[in-house]
C-alpha cells in the first residue's frame, strides 16, 4: 500500500501482518482525495479508527496542514508512527501538526476542530458507533458546519445520521467498499 497522490506519492505504508487493520485501496483512496481536492490546502483532519493511518497521511501528501490519527490499538499507533516519518521525510517537514492518540475513537475530542474527519472502522461495528460518532461530531464541529465527514463502510450499510446530510457517494454495490461524505445540516448551502 502506497500514498496515491501528491507530494509524497508513492511511499510505502507500512502495515501490521494479519487481519487488525483492513486498510483503504489505493483506487477508494484516489477516488476521495479527487473529489475533496479543492478542501485540502491548510486543512485539519482528524482520522478515526486510522489504522495505517492511510486517509491522514494522504491528506497530508496532498497539501493539509496537520491532523489527529486515533487509534485504538496500541501496536497498530506504532505503525502510524513509522508511517509518518516516512511521509514527513518525502515532504521534507517535520511531524509537530501530527499527534497520534491510542484511544477509542468515539470518545475522543481533539483540541483544534477538523475541517475533514475520516472514518474507517472495522465493517462489522458501524451501525454500532455510527449513531454515537455523528453526535460525537455534532459537538465537535459546531464551529465548522462545513467541516466534511468521509465515511467509508460496506456498499450495502445505509447511514442517516440526524442533522447530517450525505453530499456524495463513491463507489457502488453491496459488499464494495463505499464511501459516503457527510455535511452537518447547519452548514451553509
Amino acid at each position: 500500500m502506497r500514498i496515491t497522490g501528491g507530494q509524497a506519492r508513492g511511499i510505502a505504508l507500512v502495515l501490521p501482518k494479519g487481519d487488525a487493520v483492513r486498510p483503504a485501496t489505493d483506487a477508494m483512496r484516489q477516488a476521495v482525495f479527487s473529489s475533496l481536492a479543492a478542501r485540502l490546502a491548510g486543512a485539519r483532519f482528524l482520522d478515526l479508527f486510522a489504522g495505517s493511518g492511510a486517509y491522514g497521511l494522504e491528506a497530508l501528501s496532498r497539501g493539509a496542514a496537520g491532523g489527529v490519527f486515533v487509534e485504538k490499538n496500541a501496536r497498530t499507533a506504532d505503525f502510524i508512527r513509522q508511517n509518518i516519518a516516512a511521509v514527513c521525510k518525502s515532504l521534507g517537514r517535520t511531524p509537530d501538526d501530527l499527534q497520534v492518540v491510542t484511544a477509542d475513537a468515539t470518545h475522543v475530542m481533539p483540541g483544534e476542530t477538523p475541517d475533514l474527519v475520516f472514518i474507517d472502522p472495522p465493517y462489522e461495528i458501524i451501525r454500532e458507533v455510527a449513531p454515537r460518532l455523528f453526535v460525537r461530531l455534532d459537538e465537535l464541529l459546531v464551529a465548522k458546519p462545513d467541516a466534511l465527514v468521509v465515511f467509508e463502510m460496506p456498499g450495502e450499510v445505509e447511514l442517516s445520521p440526524p442533522g447530517w446530510t450525505c453530499v456524495k457517494q463513491l463507489g457502488k454495490g453491496a459488499r464494495q467498499p463505499t464511501v459516503r461524505v457527510f455535511r452537518s445540516s447547519r452548514a451553509s448551502p
